[in-house]
């Protein structure tokens, strides 16, 4: 059951360590998700749902962030635009 209630100090913790310590396994998996199954289950009890989807989305914009910065992408549309 979702407990909508909000999370403790401590459960804040434990979700952002779970979180911090998959992220780090697939930083240094190259993102393989695969090896990090037990730390993304272990960050999926620990973190509400929410959480779980608001980082995943937030992960996937730090990723699309970096990208920018290491490889200056633009998407062909945005090329004529100033």
């Amino acid at each position: 059951a979702a407990k909508m209630a909000a999370p403790t100090m401590e459960e804040r913790k434990a979700c952002w360590g779970a979180r911090d310590e998959f992220w780090q396994c697939l930083d240094s998996h190259a993102d393989d998700a695969a090896k990090c199954e037990k730390l993304r289950r272990a960050f999926e009890s620990r973190c509400p749902q929410q959480w779980v989807k608001h980082f995943d989305k937030r992960r996937d914009f730090l990723k699309y962030k970096r990208k920018l910065e290491t490889e200056g992408y633009a998407p062909p549309e945005a090329a004529g635009k100033s």
